[in-house]
């Protein structure tokens, strides 16, 4: 009894992967373009994939760069050229900001330390670099200390 159930079974199975053989063929005869295509552009995302990771692959290379904040402390011995402050008629108030843009702040912060509103502070810079004839804060804190007009 156990052998003809054994038989049973395995003819059974046989018939079952017959069957599949036949759909699958005919699954291939009537849908072939889809399935081609389906293929052809599962290959081509993931070429692009690939090579869109290969290309925005940052360099091995690459150094890392530590940056930390250094306080220079003013000099003991400046004097401000109230003379060329004159000339160039810039305010207290400007003057005050130029002084905090030396010091690193963002306009955010200057606006908070000098008690003025965000517009005051890109104000008064503006002024200042037109003043001072400077495009940038670099080039403005720079100017400022070449004139003796911050430490």
């Amino acid at each position: 009894m156990g052998k003809h159930v054994l038989l049973y079974g395995l003819l059974c199975g046989i018939l079952i992967a017959a069957l599949k053989l036949i759909e699958y063929r005919w699954l291939m005869v009537e849908y072939s373009v889809e399935i081609y295509g389906g293929l052809v552009a599962t290959v081509f995302a993931c070429l692009g994939i690939w090579i869109g990771l290969k290309l925005t692959r940052p360099p091995r290379h690459t150094e890392t760069v530590v940056m930390r904040e250094v306080v220079v402390p003013a000099p003991a011995n400046f004097v401000r050229d109230e003379a060329r402050l004159a000339t160039l008629g810039i305010t207290p108030r400007e003057l005050k900001i130029l002084e905090l843009i030396a010091e690193g702040l963002s306009n955010k912060e200057i606006a908070a330390r000098a008690f003025v509103s965000e517009n005051t502070v890109k104000t008064h810079s503006s002024r200042v670099f037109d003043k001072l004839g400077a495009r940038r804060r670099t080039q403005a804190v720079q100017l400022g200390k070449e004139f003796r007009l911050i430490p």
